[in-house]
């Protein structure tokens, strides 16, 4: 019933409280030097745990004072970036996407506008880029991760010419160029990349591929030839959704280059350079060419005593504690976290209320509650206009689906879709940054022994 009425009202214009923002002085935003939570990050990740964890104090009648909880982040705005997508697909304008980040923080919580330069967690400190030292008691890693343009040779400047023919769904200044480059493409070859190794969303570099390979068919440009280059040996991790999307690429007509990945771009003459899986390399004409940049850690926290060494801040699996017993006043979830899932904002919603669960446990008691991430995550799979293949899953790699009595969530539907169209956006922009959504438990949230 509860996604039922979301679904109605997802048409209506998203309703963001703005807390009174404007009156609130920077000496009270950001002259403390000392907080209870510290949330470095206000992305998704950041953004939610912070309003949850101040809920479930207030739940539990151990309200945190203003000025307790503070977020560190210099950034001006905040995305939902799962809706790039549908903004290169002609979905929707990349400005439904995008907000001020100040007002969706809460008078309640501090924001710190400035960004994490150096972890020192023997100390429960962190020093910014201007200097300033900040401890704290507990501390919340949310950083995200970093889109390494420049590893792919060519790409920035790529990227910074518009007659060039190359796009990206990745950044909010470019996923609109997408949809232009879709729409004025009437010949020629389309290529799409995927990287090998960690990046967001992994099932996004083909949900825009079959975007545009529907958009070409319904518009009289089914000639244009349509190609798939993945570093990775499959369509997708999960053999189930992976042999399903195989399946429907073959029946399409789809190009599918396994173990091909993009090391360099030549605007000049349009052409894309791939390295294969034996080492050789390919290069592969384009007329129209959507990137998927590699990414990894942070700059801040490659060498951080906190992290692996990959660069992922190191947590337990379950926990979302850091692995290391000296550090357990530090937590982390999403994108920069070293948890073995896919890095969407459908794992951020399931890790937050363990995160916040096993952190104010550890200050209320001591230790760590018996709150446990069940590992699951989500991948919405847009493969054409009306439809989606709704992929779930755990660790193991495992599908943990939420329907599978009633739907084969293999085959894309309707409904699906518009869950990712109109439900995920309104939910997120009206309930996660406020704390208060939970996934397939919509408002109501989970209750741990």
């Amino acid at each position: 019933m509860f996604t039922t009425n979301l679904i109605r009202r997802a048409g209506a214009s998203p309703k963001i409280a703005v807390h009174h923002w404007q009156t609130r002085s920077a000496t009270t935003a950001s002259s403390a030097s000392r907080y209870r939570v510290l949330v470095v990050g206000g992305g998704s990740g950041g953004l939610s745990a912070a309003q949850q964890i101040y809920n479930r104090f207030k739940a539990a009648g151990k309200t945190l004072g203003v000025g307790e909880i503070a977020i560190v982040d210099a950034t001006k705005d905040h995305y939902y970036q799962p809706g790039w997508t549908l903004v290169g697909s002609g979905l929707a304008p990349k400005s439904d996407f995008e907000r001020p980040l100040a007002p969706l923080v809460p008078s309640h919580i501090s924001l710190i506008p400035e960004n994490v330069k150096t972890f020192s967690p023997n100390t429960s400190s962190v020093t910014t880029t201007s200097g300033r030292d900040i401890s704290y008691d507990t501390l919340v890693v949310a950083t995200g991760l970093q889109i390494n343009y420049d590893a792919i040779k060519g790409l920035p400047e790529a990227l910074a010419d518009p007659g060039s023919g190359v796009s990206t769904i990745y950044s909010y200044q470019t996923c609109d160029r997408v949809w232009s480059h879709i729409e004025n493409l009437k010949s020629g070859s389309a290529v799409f990349t995927q990287p090998f190794g960690v990046i967001k969303c992994a099932g996004a570099p083909q949900k825009i591929m079959w975007m545009a390979w529907d958009r070409f068919r319904r518009t009289g440009r089914g000639d244009i030839k349509v190609d798939f280059y993945t570093g990775m040996p499959t369509m997708f991790s999960v053999k189930k959704y992976s042999d399903a999307l195989d399946a429907l690429r073959r029946e399409r007509g789809v190009g599918g280059h396994f173990s091909h990945d993009l090391v360099s771009i030549d605007i000049a003459n349009r052409k894309a350079t791939f390295k294969r899986g034996d080492s050789s390399t390919i290069d592969v004409d384009y007329s129209l060419l959507h990137v998927t940049p590699r990414m990894g850690p942070l700059d801040a926290l490659k060498g951080s005593p906190i992290v692996d060494a990959a660069g992922w801040v190191a947590v337990n699996s379950s926990t979302l504690q850091h692995v290391k017993p000296e550090f357990s006043n530090i937590f982390a979830l999403g994108d920069c976290s070293s948890l073995p899932t896919s890095k969407t904002a459908a794992a951020i919603i399931a890790q937050a209320p363990v995160l916040t669960e096993n952190l104010f446990s550890l200050i209320d008691t001591g230790s760590v509650a018996v709150g446990e991430y069940d590992r699951y995550t989500s991948c919405p799979l847009l493969t054409g206009y009306g439809e989606l293949m709704l992929a779930e899953f755990k660790y193991g790699l495992e599908p943990k689906e939420s329907f599978s009595g009633i739907f084969d969530q293999s085959k894309s539907n309707r409904l699906f879709y518009h869950f990712k169209k109109d439900l995920f956006p309104h939910a997120y922009w009206n309930y996660m940054v406020e704390g208060k959504w939970f996934g397939s438990r919509g408002v109501l949230r989970p209750s741990f022994p």
